[in-house]
């Protein structure tokens, strides 16, 4: 989902890869990916793009692209604060999570 302009802006991303919890659906990941760009994820005006991708084997990645990477590590911390950001964290397997940043160089 295009947040705040467009990926002309685009500059950094973080890009995390996750399995769920047992018992939680893709449809409930979705779901709350949503409430977290209504009410949490839109407040961020360097903020671009948020949006999830299924892989295969149960795997899921989460991308948020930002004007710079700093602004995505930024956005990333806020996270650990924010109600709505932690719902969706708490249908995330700990331990499976391997989140990297990006900048962009072209």
């Amino acid at each position: 989902m295009i947040l705040n302009g467009n990926l002309e802006r685009f500059g950094g991303m973080e890009f995390a890869v996750f399995r769920l919890k047992q018992g939680v659906s893709e449809e409930q990941l979705i779901e709350m990916s949503k409430e977290v760009e209504k009410g949490f994820l839109r407040e961020q005006e360097e903020l671009i793009s948020h949006f999830l991708l299924r892989g295969k084997d149960g795997i899921y990645a989460d991308v948020a692209i930002a004007t710079t990477q700093q602004k995505a590590e930024e956005y990333c911390q806020q996270w650990l604060t924010d109600p709505l950001a932690l719902a969706y964290l708490d249908l995330i397997e700990p331990d499976s999570v391997n989140m990297t940043f990006w900048a962009k160089v072209n």
